[in-house]
């Protein structure tokens, strides 16, 4: 009996008129056993009933014949059909709609709901884990996951598809995504569920602990990422302080220079050693700046030129045509014995 499968030893135990929950690794010694128990029972039965023939003095014993009352209850009262009776129950409760079966039926219903909960759950965790069965989603197929229930339960399509409805119908969160072809479009029939997906997926202890090493070295790199990145940081702002401190020591230096050029071409000129008492800017530019160096040395001659503008009383920035051209010029507006007696 070990080598039957769980369809097979069903189908065993309904024939014997024992009708089985649902068949799980835990639950199938003890129905193998049943079954053993019940073939046993049949087999003495059946030798019972191959017994010595009655003795011809005797005339047959009529049998009893059963009450009125229990032959319009329409029971067979021995014990296998009164197990009978019984285990079609659930059948004649289809069409009932009284608190006891409306009860049973809720009850199958939550059956059916519990395993396709477990089923749905453990195949989304074998998804994360590896995938080992090589699931092309977690998102299983409406079909795979009834054939699944049904044969572990023992319910019908029917007791299936009421508890998609259940689904449908519930206001809580069960735990159990229905989705149709378009995931992006929200199920309203159950005609339109193409695939069953858990919310919850259930890992094991050896993939939880999998994906928490995974997750605290991701964390602990993310963390150090952001270390390096905050440390280059500065280093760069740092970086950036001491050019901006270096670009402005060389303004100060250039605008020492401009003073000091623009101040000797005004002496030149008061002794008639230049013929204008102003000078071009950029002829000043040129003659303190290499040519190689201009490029490199735009920026601090250009704040050197604004600083002179806007902080420098002794030189004047004028506009004159000069060989035919306009061009802006510096003139130094303070006599040559005042800057004498300064110095």
């Amino acid at each position: 009996m070990a080598e039957l499968t769980d369809a097979e030893l069903r189908r065993e135990l309904i024939a014997l008129g024992y009708r089985p929950g649902p068949i799980t690794a835990t639950t199938r010694k003890v129905y193998v056993k049943k079954l053993g128990c019940l073939r046993a029972e049949v087999a003495a039965a059946k030798r019972r009933g191959r017994g010595a023939p009655p003795s011809p003095a005797r005339t047959p014993a009529r049998p009893q014949q059963a009450s009125p009352s229990r032959q319009r209850s329409g029971f067979n009262l021995s014990p296998v059909g009164a197990a009978r009776d019984i285990n079609l129950l659930p059948v004649d409760c289809d069409k009932r709609t009284d608190d006891f079966c409306r009860a049973k039926q809720k009850d199958i219903i939550m059956s059916v709901l519990h395993e396709l909960y477990n089923y749905l759950s453990i195949q989304a965790g074998n998804f994360e884990c590896g995938n080992p069965e090589n699931l092309k989603s977690k998102c299983i197929w409406v079909s795979e996951a009834r054939d699944h229930v049904v044969n572990i339960t023992g319910s019908s399509p029917q007791k299936f598809e009421a508890a998609l409805h259940w689904i449908l119908n519930s206001n809580k969160d069960l735990g159990i995504w229905l989705k149709g072809r378009d995931l992006s479009e929200p199920v309203t029939k159950v005609e339109e569920v193409f695939c069953l997906e858990s919310a919850h997926p259930q890992m094991g202890l050896g993939c939880r602990f999998r994906r928490a090493v995974v997750t605290a070295i991701m964390n602990l790199f993310l963390f150090f990422w952001c270390l390096v990145t905050l440390w280059g940081i500065l280093i760069f702002l740092r970086y950036r302080w001491r050019k901006m401190e270096e670009e402005e020591q060389a303004m100060y230096e250039m605008v020492k220079k401009i003073i000091a050029v623009v101040q000797d071409h005004y002496k030149e000129w008061e002794r008639n050693l230049e013929r204008y008492p102003y000078v071009g800017i950029f002829h000043v530019r040129d003659s303190l700046i290499p040519p190689q160096s201009r490029k490199k040395m735009k920026r601090v001659w250009e704040r050197a030129v604004d600083f002179l503008a806007s902080n420098e009383s002794r030189i004047q920035t004028e506009s004159h045509r000069v060989a035919g051209e306009d061009m802006l010029v510096w003139r130094w507006t303070q006599p040559s014995y005042v800057s004498d007696s300064e110095h």
